[in-house]
């Protein structure tokens, strides 16, 4: 999920899209917890990336 510091998204806007706290998108950018599949689709959705794009690494 570290592909949202990648793409420059700050992370209160995107809590703000998914209905999200801060607190909850900010463990996704540190790795600490992961979204749920339907979670992950939102958010790929938002940065219209593919979902695998946001979970494959480099």
């Amino acid at each position: 999920m570290n592909r949202i510091k990648e793409k420059g998204i700050k992370q209160t806007w995107l809590a703000e899209k998914l209905g999200k706290s801060y607190n909850m998108v900010n463990s996704y950018v540190q790795n600490r917890q992961q979204p749920r599949l339907e979670v992950l689709f939102k958010i790929a959705g938002i940065l219209d990336v593919k979902p695998k794009e946001l979970i494959e690494n480099k």
